[in-house]
């Protein structure tokens, strides 16, 4: 769901979160690699943290240094939806998780995003975040390394991991339908106020 961007304080593209974005668009394909060809799940659950924390820090330093940029705009939405994009698929070949949790998952965000071109038409960029939806993203993001780690484990505690992070991942995912529908009734309520343009 994109959401309004803040404004562009620097036109710089060598900075510190662009460089943390680019890091977490380069660990997609080496968490690809290594759960899927050695099945190195602990450290594919390893490289999944580090793209958690590079999430996280990124959007914090561009704005507590006024570093944000169109650059960073651009790539962290970008990384944002590869990531999560690649993490479902290699969970559904590893049989993570079933078929139906990636549905529920990619469904809501196909509907938003058809959602957001009707927006569009309106002259509507996107909705504020809303808190539901970041606690959403938060318990998904914690879950998958806790799934990469306990994927095959039947004791110990790389077991308890996995319990764990289907705790987080069950409730993340409640979480995230729950916060689609707040985008949604919030878009109907912008669309029935806000004319289209004319030659929109």
């Amino acid at each position: 769901m994109q959401v309004q961007q803040t404004a562009v304080q620097t036109d710089r593209v060598l900075t510190l979160p662009n460089a943390l974005s680019v890091l977490r668009l380069v660990s997609i394909p080496v968490f690809i690699w290594l759960a899927l060809v050695p099945e190195a799940d602990g450290a594919a659950a390893l490289v999944l943290v580090v793209g958690g924390l590079t999430d996280y820090f990124d959007g914090m330093l561009a704005r507590r240094w006024n570093q944000i940029s169109r650059v960073g705009q651009l790539l962290d939405p970008i990384a944002d939806r590869l990531a999560t994009l690649a993490v479902l698929i290699v969970f559904l070949v590893r049989d993570v998780v079933p078929w139906w949790f990636v549905v529920v998952l990619l469904g809501r965000d196909l509907v938003l995003a058809l959602q957001m071109a009707v927006l569009k038409r309106h002259g509507v960029t996107g909705l504020p975040v809303n808190f539901v939806g970041k606690a959403a993203t938060f318990h998904l993001m914690a879950s998958f390394p806790l799934l990469m780690w306990g994927v095959s484990a039947t004791s110990g505690p790389a077991e308890v991991a996995r319990i764990v992070g289907w705790a987080l991942a069950l409730w993340g995912a409640f979480l995230y339908l729950y916060a689609g529908w707040l985008y949604l009734r919030q878009a109907r309520q912008v669309i029935a106020a806000t004319p289209i343009p004319a030659g929109g």
